[in-house]
């Protein structure tokens, strides 16, 4: 089965466009129909025309390379299809790592609003509970069983959402205590209901929880400690397990078979905003969602995050994508940077891009367990420098991937973490000379059991080999 990149949207509006001809026409009267041969003679005719269109105000000038007079199409393939979400018995294994990290440091509980953290613990993101000034919270205590301490789960909801909230599917070993706050009560002196009935410990929050909420547990609780998680809770969504990595290696591969798919198509006179549909259109056929492509045309890519000026592609031009989507809440983050087959790119734009995929390469080799993440990003830029192109690497090496396409630790100067089994990191070096060419090449990696740095993209072939090879 195959979909066509150009018919896409126009194929969208046809119906649009068939019902207004068919009201202005003066002769739709009541009970009428249209014959299907007419049906079938105005859709030849429509797809003809938007075939047409966009080759007449896009040709290239002669002597240029030649866009096919066919469609594009690119084969409809769900590569993740045989993935599955993450199981109850995974969240039960997180929300027990969590309290013995809460006995072994004495704190009462663990509290989060919806987002990654909250998902990773117990599968409340903001996609199915949006933030509002009314807090939703998830509330992780030690409770005493026979085989030792198990997590409590509460979650505290306004009183009017609660049957919503009771509709989430929170994983727990035992029931979930729903805790309703009434618009004229304090939210946060009904959650300390699951807490000690003296609290005189440490309340965990997590780290991007809103700063009103905290300030309300404080003045709720005068005699508790409330702080940010510390790195000892940060580092269980940081190191991801088996199930995570499968995701993450998946959802990136199938990032960089929609965007060797979208390279296939490009054409002179291609433009920015149509190669990025493009882009976010392959995405989903390839079975992501939340796709999406920062798409950069020539010396536009010198902006590492421009969004760029809708900017014709030229025969002289690298193209940057840098796409990513989500499978199951857990991300991708590939960039490509592309030239057209038989174009004629500078030999300097060239050198810059192997210097570029060097400096990727050797990221990668020194990305072992118990080295510091600033020395990854410092064999990046060395190499680089030994190019004389230092100063044009302006950001930092990479950060680490998950429920977030951003997330800690960071491959970067000055950090101190040290690099374990289980991070996940973008390596994404780049060369950025505004007014002249920008060129980024990103590949996200895992750190393995045996410490050694795997490409989470190595299933399809890992780094891009040419430009003209992504």
């Amino acid at each position: 089965m195959t979909f066509s990149l150009d018919a896409a949207t126009p194929m969208k509006q046809y119906s649009t466009h068939d019902k207004v001809d068919e009201e202005r026409g003066g002769c739709r009267k009541s009970g009428s129909t249209i014959t299907n041969v007419t049906r079938l003679v105005v859709l030849i005719s429509f797809l003809a025309l938007i075939n047409f269109v966009p080759w007449f105000f896009e040709r290239p000038s002669k002597g240029r390379i030649q866009r096919s007079n066919r469609l594009g199409v690119v084969p409809w393939n769900n590569h993740c299809a045989h993935t599955s979400p993450i199981d109850k018995f995974e969240y039960y294994r997180r929300q027990n790592a969590l309290v013995e990290k809460l006995l072994a440091l004495n704190a009462s509980a663990y509290i989060a609003e919806p987002g990654a953290s909250a998902t990773f613990f117990g599968n409340i993101s903001q996609t199915n509970w949006k933030l509002s000034e009314r807090p939703l919270l998830l509330i992780i205590t030690p409770s005493e069983a026979l085989e030792g301490p198990l997590a409590k789960i509460s979650v505290l909801t306004p009183k009017f959402e609660a049957t919503r909230a009771k509709s989430l599917l929170v994983p727990s070993e035992s029931p979930v205590q729903y805790i309703e706050w009434p618009e004229d009560a304090n939210p946060y002196e009904l959650a300390s209901s699951v807490f000690p009935h003296t609290v005189t410990g440490t309340i965990y929050v997590d780290s991007s929880i809103r700063k009103f909420i905290a300030d309300g547990f404080e003045l709720a609780l005068p005699n508790a400690t409330i702080l940010s998680a510390p790195e000892t809770i940060r580092e269980l969504r940081e190191r991801k397990s088996k199930a995570e990595i499968d995701l993450l290696k998946c959802a990136n591969e199938a990032t960089v078979l929609a965007i060797r798919a979208v390279h296939q198509q490009l054409y002179v006179g291609i433009r920015e905003s149509r190669a990025r549909a493009w882009a976010a259109f392959a995405l989903a056929s390839f079975g992501l969602e939340n796709g999406g492509c920062l798409t950069l045309f020539g010396e536009n890519a010198a902006l590492p995050h421009g969004s760029g000026t809708d900017r014709a592609l030229n025969a002289s031009d690298f193209a940057l994508f840098d796409c990513t989507a989500s499978l199951h809440g857990y991300y991708s983050d590939v960039t490509r940077t592309v030239a057209l087959p038989g174009s004629t790119i500078p030999l300097e734009h060239h050198d810059i891009w192997k210097y570029v995929r060097a400096a990727q390469t050797t990221a990668l080799r020194a990305a072992r367990a118990g080295v510091l993440t600033r020395s990854v990003d410092g064999a990046a830029r060395q190499l680089l420098g030994s190019e004389g192109y230092a100063t044009y690497f302006t950001h930092r090496l990479g950060h680490g991937i998950g429920l977030e396409v951003h997330e800690d630790p960071y491959l970067r100067g000055g950090s101190d973490v040290v690099i374990r089994s289980g991070h996940t990191f973008s390596d994404e070096p780049g060369i950025y000379i505004e007014g002249q060419v920008g060129v980024r090449l990103e590949d996200c990696f895992v750190i393995r059991e045996d410490g050694a740095a795997i490409l989470l993209t190595e299933g399809v072939g890992g780094q891009s080999q040419s430009p003209w090879a992504p």
